[in-house]
């Protein structure tokens, strides 16, 4: 493997290379990856305009394809920090307009390039902002394919367009997963409600890998929901996670809210170890795991 500048005349930025990354990367065969430390794009789905997509200018890498928004990562950064800048300069995407919800990664072990698919939570209309771009548009799903699409976002299309109908959401059972670990949780139950509630929060900006989910693709974003009942009641919701409050039996809130996710086709993963519970919530179509499926992954 060998790092490689643009040479006179090859596709480039007008202005040159401006971060270490903006690089070459070139296989032992020859075959060329841009960005030194791997690259990312950008898939917003807006569910009323479809997707976003860039006509690349033709000097650039297979000028002329649609394909994401994105570009090489920075030295350090992460795929999904890199994908959203990207966006932002060459698309215009506002801060806080898409809410990432899961990546896929192509990885040829000396190159790897981060798919970020994210949907958006305020609708914008995307600005030409750098040179890299003929053109901005958003596609209809069904239309995507009548496009000329880079080849790599041809061969990625299939799987990314088969998820983005899978919206996962995990409920927990907060006092069946606080009860599971003895370290005096009966002292201050809604303290130690909350505590799971913050863990959880970390949990959820960090994400799942896909296979925790059973879902195709490197790594899941869900909603994560906790119900919570008796002394715990009135944890207030954080950023990423919903806390429902159980007016009387706790088992059963959890199966209402379970049985209208899966109603409104959310893909449901409850967390409990409750058997009784477990039966009525396979009973309406929701995955169900056990406590040590959450606690490992908080830990």
């Amino acid at each position: 493997m060998t790092i490689e500048r643009p040479a006179p005349g090859e596709p480039r930025r007008p202005d040159g290379p401006r971060d270490p990354g903006d690089a070459w990367v070139v296989a032992d065969d020859g075959t060329r990856y841009w960005g030194r430390f791997g690259a990312a794009g950008l898939l917003a789905v807006d569910a009323a305009r479809g997707v976003l997509l860039q006509h690349r200018v033709g000097w650039s890498h297979f000028g002329g394809t649609w394909a994401l928004p994105g570009g090489a990562l920075h030295q350090g950064e992460s795929p999904l920090h890199g994908a959203v800048r990207e966006a932002q300069e060459e698309a215009g995407v506002p801060d806080g307009a898409v809410v990432p919800r899961f990546t896929s990664v192509y990885d040829v072990g000396i190159w790897r390039y981060t798919t970020v698919v994210a949907d958006v939570a305020d609708p914008f209309e995307p600005v030409i902002s750098d040179p890299e771009s003929l053109e901005l548009a958003w596609v209809p799903v069904d239309d995507v394919d009548a496009l000329p699409l880079h080849p790599g976002f041809a061969e990625a299309w299939p799987m990314l367009r088969a998820q983005l109908a899978i919206r996962p959401v995990v409920l927990v059972d907060a006092a069946n997963v606080v009860g599971s670990v003895p370290d005096g949780w009966w002292r201050d139950r809604a303290g130690a409600a909350r505590r799971l509630r913050d863990r959880v929060e970390a949990l959820a900006v960090a994400g799942l890998p896909a296979d925790a989910l059973g879902l195709e693709g490197s790594r899941w974003f869900p909603r994560f929901a906790l119900v919570v009942e008796g002394a715990a009641r009135g944890i207030e919701h954080a950023d990423d996670v919903s806390v429902y409050t159980a007016d009387g039996s706790g088992d059963d809130e959890i199966v209402r809210r379970a049985e209208a996710g899966v109603g409104a086709g959310l893909r449901l993963t409850a967390v409990t170890s409750d058997r009784e519970l477990r039966s009525r919530l396979e009973a309406v179509g929701a995955s169900v795991v056990g406590t040590r499926w959450l606690l490992d992954r908080l830990d």
